[in-house]
């Protein structure tokens, strides 16, 4: 029934899983409430932390049990020394992340409300320089990648190139399309993405129209589908998941957690789902545990620090079965 999106290898075949994307250090401030346009407030307390969508989801995947590659680029600095001693200590291949030596490391300025609200101002460093050269570096290890993770915060040129060399491996495509680009995504990029994971805010950026529940995801899922996208899930955050391929659609509800903190949800989110399909679970099976992932990762300060390991996430979903 999965056919259309399920990698041609999976991990049994012991291929890591490919991230390629940012990596950031985060410097955060959670506060009483995010500030207004003008307003000076107080904050309760502060971290620096490893961030980048990219970085992000890659350690979601090694606290899940996966084995991942991280591809992108640092700089030389005292940032770029502390993004890669965090990643190494997760477990997370570092072989393809190369040094940039004329750009900063990447970094995140982060408000946190105490209702778990977020707003992020990303400067993008060394993030910015990946090319399609960086992409092309990636076609070996793509060549026995399972899963290929793709996110927003690199240039487009890399984005889509490292895709289609993957599509062209048999490797499943995920991309995570944030930040959404204003103008919305090239019609490539719903060629060679096999699963695009929008969240609300980004639906609207690409299909004109904001989802608040299944109904709505339906709709914007279907326009997805229609510019040639295999797969559309929709993240709802607290009011769950949709998700619709060409052969299967359904709805997963929120989980039953205290969310603190929403920064990285869906970094693992996307971790759960390239873990679960690289190990052959249908898509409604992937669905179900990226949204426990995701959900856990919300009840913990932190980015890459907040995301579950698998026994946490399995834990979940024994306690919160599906509806039957």
């Amino acid at each position: 029934m999965e056919q259309d999106i399920r990698p041609h290898r999976t991990t049994a075949t012991q291929a890591p899983l490919v991230v390629f994307g940012s990596v950031n250090i985060d410097i955060v401030a959670y506060t009483e409430h995010l500030p207004h346009p003008g307003e000076t407030i107080h904050a309760d307390r502060s971290a620096t932390t490893l961030g980048g969508k990219g970085a992000n989801q890659a350690a979601a995947i090694a606290r899940l049990g996966g084995r991942v590659v991280l591809a992108g680029r640092t700089g030389t600095d005292a940032f770029a020394t502390l993004a890669r001693d965090r990643l190494a200590a997760f477990g997370v291949g570092l072989g393809h992340l190369a040094a940039d030596p004329d750009r900063a490391t990447g970094l995140a300025l982060i408000g946190v409300s105490r209702d778990g609200q977020n707003s992020i101002t990303v400067i993008g460093g060394a993030n910015l320089g990946i090319d399609t050269a960086d992409a092309a570096a990636l076609q070996p290890v793509l060549a026995a990648a399972p899963v290929l993770l793709l996110q927003l915060e690199i240039p487009l040129p890399a984005v889509l190139a490292a895709a289609a060399t993957a599509r062209e491996g048999g490797a499943t495509v995920i991309l995570d399309p944030a930040p959404a680009p204003a103008g919305g995504l090239p019609e490539a990029a719903f060629q060679v993405a096999h699963i695009l994971t929008p969240n609300e805010t980004e639906t609207e950026l690409l299909v004109g129209m904001r989802p608040t529940g299944p109904d709505d995801a339906a709709l914007a899922a279907g326009k997805l589908l229609d510019r040639g996208l295999a797969t559309a899930i929709i993240k709802l955050g607290s009011r769950g998941v949709y998700y619709r391929s060409r052969t299967a659609a359904g709805f997963v509800p929120p989980f039953a957690v205290t969310a603190i903190d929403s920064v990285a949800a869906g970094d693992s989110f996307n971790a759960g789902l390239a873990v679960a399909l690289a190990r052959g679970d249908t898509l409604a099976e992937a669905v179900r545990f990226a949204a426990a992932g995701g959900a856990l990762a919300t009840t913990r300060p932190g980015a890459s620090e907040a995301a579950p390991t698998l026994a946490e996430v399995e834990n979940l979903l024994r306690r919160q079965p599906p509806a039957a």
